[in-house]
């Protein structure tokens, strides 16, 4: 057999060397695809680790805005001085010191009706029996706020009263409450909410004296109230050291208009 000349063994390096280039990029690019799925599961598991599928959105509880229940907030939002109807405010909640102080004086409990039972509060819609109200201090309102107060039912423009005496602390128009008002009592120690009314009393102004059973408003829907359903939010605080009107922890009214 005759030995192959110098061409023709440059011929077959050639041939070698254009197979082994085909090979090598063969073969990287078979290892970029391993890294790319490689990492393709990697970022998946990552995903479903950051966001589990049994655990919705932090915002998917909003939905699309429109909650719906009545007074939602109001509690919260109407408590703080010139409050910014988009900016949600501490809860006006008493400190543990405050409470503790306190409660030496009126008892364990500053959120119990402790003080008011024995002054025979006037019932602050017109026409309103006792027999007719329902305990709603506990009903929820949104995702966790409880409602804090008592709604009253009644036709638009059905007279609001004055509980007891004592001074308007405040006049205050909000999208939560709509139109509301403020009231200290006589000791200045519990504050009288009402809301959703449909106008204040002719020449009812900030820091008038009013008397028991004296006019202030009227029924209404005011805030965010459904249009169709007048009605009075009415919520009693007791009051903190400072005596602030937006300050305060609430007290069940149901269980002092009963």
């Amino acid at each position: 057999m005759t030995p192959a000349g110098p061409r023709a063994r440059m011929h077959d390096l050639r041939t070698f060397a254009a197979g082994a280039g085909c090979g090598l990029l063969a073969g990287l690019f078979l290892l970029s695809m391993i890294v790319w799925q490689f990492g393709n599961v990697i970022g998946s598991r990552a995903a479903r680790l950051d966001h589990p599928p049994d655990v919705p959105h932090p915002m998917a509880r909003w939905g699309n805005g429109s909650i719906g229940n009545d007074d939602i907030d109001v509690a919260v939002l109407e408590r703080a001085p010139e409050a910014a109807e988009d900016v949600r405010p501490t809860t006006g909640r008493t400190s543990t010191s405050e409470s503790t102080a306190e409660s030496a004086v009126i008892g364990p409990d500053p959120s119990s009706a402790a003080g008011l039972e024995d002054r025979e509060l006037e019932m602050p819609v017109e026409g309103v029996t006792p027999e007719s109200l329902t305990r709603q201090f506990d009903d929820a309102r949104g995702v966790s706020r409880r409602h804090e107060a008592i709604d009253i039912l009644a036709p638009r423009n059905t007279p609001v009263k004055a509980v007891e005496g004592g001074m308007i602390a405040r006049l205050f128009h909000s999208k939560a409450g709509g139109i509301t008002i403020y009231q200290f009592d006589p000791s200045r120690r519990f504050c009288y909410y009402y809301a959703h009314l449909e106008r204040y009393a002719a020449g009812l102004r900030e820091g008038d004296s009013v008397r028991k059973g004296q006019v202030l408003g009227y029924v209404g829907s005011s805030g965010n109230a459904p249009k169709d359903t007048p009605h009075l939010h009415f919520a009693i605080f007791r009051l903190t050291a400072e005596k602030r009107w937006w300050e305060g922890t609430p007290v069940d009214p149901y269980d002092v208009l009963r």
